[in-house]
């Protein structure tokens, strides 16, 4: 077996969790009188941190305190609707499964929020990942910085060569860059296969079976 760690990204990984995202999104912008966004404009906004999509959302211009404000309005209600549209992608389980029967360890590394991450993880995934870690800024720096990944390698025991990083976006390729780490982009999140290709990636899979073939390759 190649890897012995697979490390994924959540949103438009696993999980395809746009619908939830783009009602807290449009929840905060009604709370702050700010026009509402579509869909496909907070599918563009993605892939940065919260703080990031909130700065996105907003109206230009808008000042650092009503960031703020529109921040908080959209914790507030993600935290209790999070999971109200969320689901895995089609072969999500029963790719972690087959992963973990094979014994490798799995693990998410995420822009979001960690309380989120930790939430979606107990509610979606039980028992299927060894670790998960989302947003925990001061302490560890967002993706594309390596950190996150590099705790799970430390926490884990797994040396880099034996590791790769999954995931939907430029931000997830540059991670996997800045981590050292093979990397394995899927276009069926938030971002098409040209603008993978755009943006750096060498390997794409457009569906969980071909994902698993490359990952336990003759041994599955």
């Amino acid at each position: 077996m190649k890897y012995e760690l697979i490390i994924f990204d959540m949103d438009g990984t696993i999980l395809d969790t746009l619908e939830d995202l783009k009602n807290s999104v449009n929840h905060g912008l009604r709370c702050m009188g700010y026009p509402e966004r579509t869909i496909d404009e907070v599918r563009s906004f993605v892939g940065n941190g919260i703080r990031k999509l909130m700065e996105r959302s907003v109206p230009g211009g808008t000042s650092e305190e009503d960031i703020q404000r529109m921040h908080a309005c959209f914790t507030e209600h993600y935290k209790e609707h999070c999971a109200d549209c969320t689901k895995p992608y089609d072969g999500i389980l029963r790719l972690l499964e087959h992963l973990r029967k094979s014994g490798c360890k799995t693990a998410v590394v995420s822009n979001k929020a960690d309380y989120a991450v930790q939430a979606l993880c107990r509610q979606y995934f039980e028992d299927l990942f060894d670790m998960a870690a989302g947003e925990q800024q001061p302490r560890y720096q967002k993706k594309p910085a390596p950190d996150l990944v590099n705790l799970v390698l430390e926490q884990l025991e797994v040396p880099r060569k034996r590791a790769v990083y999954i995931g939907d976006s430029d931000v997830d390729i540059e991670t996997a860059r800045n981590a050292q780490l093979d990397c394995i982009a899927v276009d069926w999140g938030f971002r098409d296969r040209a603008f993978l290709l755009r943006h750096g990636a060498e390997t794409i899979v457009s569906d969980t079976d071909a994902l698993e073939r490359l990952l336990l390759g003759e041994e599955h």
